[in-house]
């Protein structure tokens, strides 16, 4: 799901309410987010899982093409967590919608 696809979804759920309002809610909620893992704190949504930083040390890798050796500079990572409430409807609806083998 894109998030112009979120923002129609929410607007059909809630006609009450104008299209350019609830881009401008998401739009502050993704910044709020982004802001809040910039500083190196933690977001935590009940239900739905929390997001945290990682730092990874510098290392050397390897170019998976030409297999040679690669610097790779110290950074910063996000780590995502999904909470029990989701990953539990997540394995549920696997038994709702099985895979078609070939």
């Amino acid at each position: 799901m894109t998030k112009s696809e979120l923002i129609t979804l929410l607007a059909t759920k809630q006609p009450h309410l104008l299209p350019k309002d609830i881009d401008l809610a998401v739009n502050n909620i993704i910044d709020t987010m982004i802001a809040t893992l910039v500083n190196g704190n933690r977001i935590e949504v009940r239900g739905f899982g929390a997001f945290s930083t990682v730092d990874r040390k510098a290392c050397l890798g390897r170019n998976p093409k030409t297999g040679d050796a690669v610097s790779l500079p110290k950074r910063r990572s996000i780590h995502f967590k999904a909470g029990l409430d989701m990953r539990e409807k997540v394995d549920a609806s696997r038994l709702v919608f099985p895979k078609i083998k070939d």
